[in-house]
């Protein structure tokens, strides 16, 4: 039971943050691209003041998978760095924090790119 309590918290999170997303495309002229760069802004700016660690606690991976958790992650790894290295730590923190899934998303993203074959959209 515990199990499913956890998958359904998970569910709900992702739910949460995608359905005012959707609203925002289906209903304003926002692009997806500025309503995505914003749901990383609040990440960043929720990780920034310690709130969005305790929704990881709560949703776990749908807190932390979601735009906003990739956000706060960054901003996680730039005060992890300034306090090591000073204000140099706040210009490399955010890239290094990030380092492992960037690389895995830019190099799944080639690999899909030589398996498969893009079509031209209809107009």
């Amino acid at each position: 039971m515990e199990t499913f309590i956890r998958y359904l918290l998970v569910f709900l999170f992702g739910g949460a943050v995608c359905v005012p997303a959707q609203i925002l495309i289906c209903k304003t002229r926002l692009t997806p691209a500025r309503i995505l760069t914003s749901y990383v802004v609040s990440g960043v700016l929720l990780g920034a003041l310690g709130l969005y660690k305790p929704l990881v606690n709560i949703f776990h991976s749908g807190a932390a998978a979601a735009l906003t958790g990739f956000g706060a992650a960054l901003a996680d790894g730039v005060k992890k760095a300034v306090d090591e290295h000073g204000l140099f730590g706040a210009l490399t923190g955010g890239v290094t924090a990030m380092a492992a899934g960037l690389t895995a998303a830019m190099t799944l993203s080639v690999v899909c790119a030589l398996i498969f074959r893009s079509k031209r959209k209809k107009p």
